[in-house]
């Protein structure tokens, strides 16, 4: 992962490469919603265990919504929210996707990990906005030294979307800038292309971070596109789920 984390933050992005599914969740699925083998998913999570130094994953029930769960040692997988923070060490607040956009979060210091689930209805609802709030109030900063990553998602020119998308953007208080990150299709009259890690940063800038790493929105980020290394219901329908984790020693 290429990104410069605070001494005592770690973090990892799973791939499906790996693990012990079978095809369609071949190999490295951490889904346990999927209808995947209850057990080869129950290896697969001691497998990513053995990654994280230590470290419990919290899996959370994600429902594209807003709620930033406070994760400490005895929260249990299966809590409904989208994102979760936590300063409690040696716990890791787990994001899965499989199209989706996950997001991991620290401060300078890191005093405090977090990490957040962000489809467009998320995104759009203001999943950022409510995870960045929650870490500066928790590692008593301001934006400007939170520190974000975020991973692999649908790329530009695989997200097709409805106007109804669009307008969820580009109506929105201050959406100036959100428009460039919609192009007609070329081929379906009303639909649209959207870059949905576009628009992440552009509503990360908004709120005054200025430490944005990894998707960029090329190719080699693009879920759809990566066959060989990252799951994707849209592409596949019946798939698996990578994982993005984030950790305090």
């Amino acid at each position: 992962m290429d990104w410069a984390l605070p001494a005592g933050v770690q973090a990892v992005c799973t791939t499906r490469v790996g693990g012990v599914s079978q095809a369609p969740f071949d190999g490295f699925n951490l889904g346990d919603h999927v209808q995947d083998d209850p057990q080869a998913v129950a290896q697969n999570r001691a497998l990513l265990q053995t990654q994280l130094g230590g470290a419990r994953a919290v899996f959370l029930k994600q429902v594209h919504g807003v709620d930033v769960a406070q994760l400490n040692i005895a929260t249990p997988d299966g809590t409904q929210a989208d994102a979760c923070i936590t300063q409690t060490p040696q716990v890791a607040c787990t994001i899965m996707v499989a199209d989706c956009l996950p997001v991991l979060f620290t401060d300078d210091s890191g005093q405090v990990v977090a990490a957040a689930h962000a489809g467009w209805r998320g995104l759009a609802a203001g999943v950022m906005e409510y995870t960045v709030h929650t870490v500066c109030d928790a590692a008593g900063v301001t934006p400007a030294q939170v520190r974000v990553w975020l991973g692999p998602c649908i790329g530009a020119d695989a997200f097709e979307v409805g106007d109804e998308v669009r307008v969820a953007f580009t109506t929105q208080g201050d959406a100036s800038g959100a428009e460039r990150y919609f192009k007609p299709h070329p081929t379906h009259a009303g639909k649209w292309l959207a870059d949905l890690a576009g628009l992440a940063r552009l509503r990360l800038q908004a709120l005054g971070l200025t430490s944005v790493a990894g998707n960029d929105s090329s190719v080699e980020w693009c879920t759809v596109s990566q066959r060989s290394r990252l799951f994707s219901y849209r592409r596949d329908g019946i798939t698996g789920r990578f994982a993005v984790c984030i950790w305090r020693h």
